[in-house]
This record gives structure tokens, sequence and C-alpha cells, in this order.
């Protein structure tokens, strides 16, 4: 570090507020670190840097997977923020399972991370205790509802399935069937759906559930079963884009229109959901706004360095988006 200050013309402490708390020093300077930086080869020791501070400047982020893009709006967003503030992430994936996601926890509470992100809020009661017992800022996020283990950063899935049957209730459809993975937040929505519908005196909502995660083999086996059992909606709430276009994707190999006798929406709003013949109708939800919004949630927590007195819950919405198959 002191060889990277001399070459740099700065102070040693400089070059450890450059690399470490970025966001106090001026480009310039951090500018200067970084050349000298490059031209050292300097590698920060991270280890004897958070045995000093107490921090590792580690935040560690939890997905259900990677295998589809509907959450990497929000890990990029979340990750360049925590970057620009000088933090590291680690990414763990839990296949969808809360079992997973507890032995995760056992291997990365070990490494003593700053933060912890969740997806949902659907965890093993041995993860709660270890976080709660953990003392370290938790953002739960994707999600809102139950009791918070510590902050919430998402929307109301249930309000989603509600919304959603309300819309296409509204358009005048009576014979609406879910098409769903076995996801815990997507069995929300689905649920809600059926729920709301039948309260407008809809009993029979047709509802396959596939195995996670979504694909659009899912979609297309869905509605083969549902048509299977000579169950004929006018329209399909699917559990996301990726199951809604294979749903697309079997009843044009079945000649079925859409949406003249088939209307179909989705869910997340996919970079390919308005370019599908014909345009896919969905949810969409602001994955880069939940992403800096958990970020910021963090980062205030560890700026303050003391819990809040209630648990911190910020609701970012959704919106229907109508296209052409519905």
């Amino acid at each position: 570090m002191i060889d990277v200050a001399k070459l740099a013309g700065v102070s040693p402490i400089t070059v450890s507020r450059a690399l470490n708390r970025p966001e106090i020093v001026s480009d310039a300077a951090r500018a200067k670190v970084l050349e000298a930086v490059k031209a050292t080869g300097y590698v920060p020791n991270m280890l004897a840097g958070g045995l000093a501070s107490n921090r590792s400047r580690l935040i560690a982020i939890f997905v259900p997977t990677i295998a589809h893009s509907i959450f990497a709006d929000t890990v990029q967003a979340l990750m360049d923020r925590l970057a620009s503030a000088g933090y590291q992430t680690m990414i763990g994936l839990t296949g969808y399972s809360a079992e997973q996601e507890e032995r995760l926890l056992g291997a990365v509470l070990g490494r003593r991370p700053d933060g912890i992100v969740l997806t949902g809020t659907l965890h093993t009661e041995e993860s709660r205790q270890r976080l709660v017992q953990a003392g370290i800022p938790v953002v739960e996020s994707w999600d809102l509802g139950g009791e918070p283990i510590d902050m919430q950063v998402g929307f109301s899935h249930e309000a989603v399935g509600r919304s959603v049957a309300n819309h296409l209730h509204d358009r005048g459809y009576q014979n609406i069937g879910v098409v769903s993975v076995d996801d815990a937040r997507a069995l929300k929505r689905a649920r809600a759906v059926i729920d709301q519908l039948h309260a407008k005196g809809i009993e029979n909502v047709p509802f396959e559930t596939l195995k996670a995660p979504a694909t659009l083999l899912s979609g297309r086996e869905g509605l083969r079963q549902m048509l299977a059992r000579d169950e004929c909606p006018d329209a399909i709430v699917c559990s996301s884009d990726t199951v809604a276009q294979g749903v697309l994707a079997e009843a044009a190999s079945r000649q079925i229109p859409v949406p003249a006798s088939l209307a179909i929406i989705g869910f997340g709003d996919l970079s390919s959901a308005a370019h599908v013949h014909p345009p896919l109708s969905t949810v969409s939800v602001d994955g880069v706004r939940i992403g800096t919004r958990v970020a910021e949630a963090l980062l205030q927590r560890l700026r303050d360095e003391a819990p809040v007195a209630s648990p911190v819950s910020v609701d970012t919405g959704f919106r229907i988006i109508d296209r052409e198959t519905t």
C-alpha cells in the first residue's frame, strides 16, 4: 500500500479509502490510486482489512436460479450499486429450495458477510434463527409479507394474482386456467388468481403445476395436460413469461388461435415478451428498482451501524401490460 501511495502521490490512508470507501474520495484521487494499483499489481489483503475494521466488505446474494433472466436485472443493479460503494458480492443458488438455502447459510455465515440478500420470504425456522442471531443486515427481496426478518423490498405476489384475475374477468373472460411451476412465489400468485376468481363466482379454474425451474417445455406440457382432460379455457394465466411462451408455442402447434380462442398472460416482462408472435401480455416488475432499493437499504443500515426500531418494508409495485395475446 505504501508503494501504491508513493506512486500515486497520495497518503496510504487515501489509498485505503479509495479502495474500500470510494464514495468519500475525489474522482481524481481515486483515478490516481487505481492507476498506481494497476502499475504495481497490488492486491489488497481483504482478510487483514476485515480483521482491522470488523467488516468483510462482502455481501451474500441468494437467488433461486440463473437458468433464466427474470432475476438478472435485480442482481445486476444490486451488484453494480454495491461495487460502487466498495463491496464485493457472492452469489448462492438455492434451487427454489428452503433447505438448500439453509445449507448455503451455514457455509456463508462462516465467512462473516456484512449483509445477506435473500429471494422471497419463505425460509426454514433454522435459517430464520441463524439470520437473527447473526446480527447483520438482511434483506428479503422480490416479496412482501409474513414476518420480516429485517428488511423487505419487493411486491405482493398475492396482489399480482388478484389484479390479473380482475383484469381478465373485466375483459370478459369467464373460463380461466392457470399453468404454474411449483416455485413458492409462483404458487402464491396462482392461488391468489384462483381465490379471486372463486370470489367472482367462477368455481371451475383448471390448474396445472409443473416442476421448477420454468422452461418452454413447462408451458407446452401444462397446456397439453389441460386439454387432455377436455378443459378448454378461454384464457390462461402463466407463472412466468417463459411458461407463457411455451403455452403460446403449444397453442400454435395445435392451430389454436391466440387470442381469438385462447388468451395468454405471463409474468416478468422478459425482453423477449414484446417480440414473440403475437406479442405477449404480461405483468411487469421493475427488477432494476428492486436491486437498487435493496442495495440502498443495505448501505444505509451499514452506515448507521444500528438496527432500526421496526422492520423496513419497501413496495416496488407492478403493472399489467396488455399486448396482443389478451
